[in-house]
């Protein structure tokens, strides 16, 4: 049976990269480097055409004469391919999220330019082979989308990001135009024109078309959220039980920050009696005191690339010092966020993908707008204030993402790394910010806890907002004032993540459930190996497993039945 569903396995990674040619490359998968994904009811069918053979096959095949190993990817598969399937027929956002097609196009050509995997000249060739096909792309995006399903907020987003692709042209492309034999730079040069008007006619018909005529609503609505959020983070949690953690720990982590705040207001003020019971108002203006001290430390725009890339290398020293996880020497990079990438959240982690291992990650930051006023751009620095871009950085890098990911792409099952979860990834990365406080990398700085504190209070906001919003009809005033108010975020960044949370949906819970069941498995485990436990050993063997659905850790980490359910 092994053998079977290994022979399934290499059949899967070998055939699903030739339903989407821009996700091969990233994949690492070049066989497709020169074409261009299709939009069509054709591509679309054939697409629920290979999940249900998949299905069919996977359906044979006994699991539990599997081993432990094979029975995980083989229920990973199984949960990926439903969900695609209830994807494509159910939620179809292919016909409603005009933000998937920007995204497309820019990294059609952004991945071939910004990794190394092949000599330029190659890969500025099936550049021009991709940019030749934008015009047959963008005009199966305009008979795909419907506005009157497209949500406005998605259609202004679509207009801000379209155009994102010229600057990838522009600053990545045609410099190196010129190193290229003639003939293949004509091709390039015309290649470019032609993908340049294809963009400038698709911006016109969503400034004139998608823009005014947009009248879906961006709220999915109890029944599909729940559906949603099931597929994405394949927990036995609910929704109901999501909310019910997360507001429990609201209060503890807000209780936790006053007591930290208290001491920096009792080590300024220290003639000053702080009641014994205070109210929530007095709470509240004592961690705003606290926090206030830490804004003082703030970045100017321009510095905040140069700022990150020195936190980097200072983090990844002190995590090698520390030894309590292995550091793998593949090579990290912090760059400016592409702006196809921009309206969605400030920073990400590019890894390269499971095909592509030891390529170099990029952690991208976006600049803030250039038509934010004073206030707002003071809004974003001071969320963004020196201590916080360190947090930035070790969430999206060290030893977040990035150390994540690459012990991640080195499991040897190429179709594990393929389905990798969205939950163990973003949950190791919020506890590795409360793993460096714990580990005393930042020596006795309450600023610096109390700025990771918040940080925390920022991902249980997340979970909140998200079903509050899509399932419940939470209003902007309210989750504005739950943000500001209750997690205490700068009005930039709470206004960026409305719009964040109307753009995308189950994602931004994925922050604290992954964390909650990161914590969760250490706890069990530390009580498991009493005596005997180890934080490096524990570590490694949580990273060993690539990243599977929390469930499937726990099991293998403590040598649990393989839960298929």
């Amino acid at each position: 049976m092994d053998q079977l569903f290994e022979q399934l396995a290499a059949d899967y990674v070998a055939e699903v990269p030739a339903l989407s040619p821009v996700s091969a490359t990233w994949l690492g998968d070049h066989r497709f480097d020169g074409d261009l994904d299709e939009v069509s009811p054709e591509a679309r069918a054939r697409e629920a055409a290979f999940c249900r053979s998949y299905l069919d096959r996977l359906g044979r095949i006994p699991k539990g004469q599997l081993s432990r190993a094979n029975r995980v990817d083989a229920a990973m598969l199984e949960h990926s391919l439903r969900a695609g399937l209830w994807h494509l027929e159910e939620l179809q956002e292919w016909a409603w999220n005009p933000l998937g097609y920007t995204g497309l196009t820019g990294s059609a050509v952004y991945t071939l330019v910004a990794r190394d995997f092949a000599p330029l000249p190659q890969r500025l060739g099936h550049v021009a082979s991709r940019l030749a096909q934008f015009p047959r792309l963008l005009d199966q995006v305009r008979q795909t989308l419907e506005p009157a399903r497209v949500p406005r907020v998605h259609a202004e987003t679509a207009v801000k990001q379209n155009r994102g692709i010229l600057g990838v042209l522009d600053h990545m492309v045609k410099p190196h135009a010129a190193g290229l034999p003639p003939a293949d730079r004509d091709r390039l040069t015309q290649a470019m024109e032609t993908a340049r008007a294809a963009v400038e006619a698709h911006q016109r018909w969503l400034e004139n078309e998608l823009v005014p005529r947009a009248a879906g609503d961006f709220r999915l609505g109890a029944e599909r959220y729940d559906r949603k959020l099931a597929f994405t983070l394949n927990t036995p949690l609910t929704r109901r039980q999501v909310r019910e953690r997360a507001e429990s720990e609201l209060r503890r982590v807000r209780d936790e920050m006053y007591e930290v705040a208290a001491g920096l207001y009792r080590k300024q003020h220290p003639y000053v009696r702080l009641p014994g019971r205070p109210s929530q108002a007095y709470r509240q203006a004592i961690i705003r005191a606290g926090l206030e001290m830490a804004c003082q430390e703030t970045l100017k725009p321009d510095d905040l690339v140069t700022a990150a890339s020195q936190s980097l290398a200072r983090l990844t020293a002190l995590v090698r010092e520390g030894g309590f996880v292995a550091v793998p020497p593949d090579p990290v990079e912090v760059i400016v966020m592409p702006e196809f990438q921009r309206g969605t959240s400030l920073a990400y982690c590019d890894s390269p993908g499971p095909l592509d291992v030891g390529q170099r990650t990029f952690y991208a930051i976006a600049p803030p707008p250039a038509d934010w006023t004073e206030d707002q751009l003071r809004s974003f620095l001071r969320e963004y204030h020196r201590r916080s871009l360190e947090n930035l950085t070790v969430h999206e890098a060290m030893p977040g993402h990035f150390l994540q990911l690459t012990h991640a792409n080195r499991y040897p099952s190429t179709l594990r790394a393929m389905l990798a979860s969205g939950v163990f990834i973003e949950g190791w990365a919020v506890y590795a910010e409360r793993l460096m406080v714990e580990q005393g990398v930042y020596g006795d700085d309450p600023l610096m806890r109390l700025t990771v504190l918040k940080w925390y209070l920022r991902g249980i906001a997340n979970a909140i907002i998200d079903q509050a919003i899509h399932a419940e009809g939470m209003t902007e005033k309210e989750a504005m004032a739950l943000m500001i108010e209750g997690t205490f975020q700068e009005e930039r960044e709470a206004a960026a993540k409305w719009v964040r949370a109307q753009l995308t949906s189950a994602q931004l819970s994925t922050y604290f459930v992954g964390y909650l069941e990161h914590a969760g498995l250490r706890r069990d485990v530390e009580g498991a190996w009493a005596g005997r436990f180890d934080l490096r050993k524990y570590h490694d063997g949580v990273l060993s497993f690539g990243s599977p659905p929390m469930r499937y850790v726990r099991a293998l980490m403590l040598d649990l039945p393989i839960d298929e359910a």
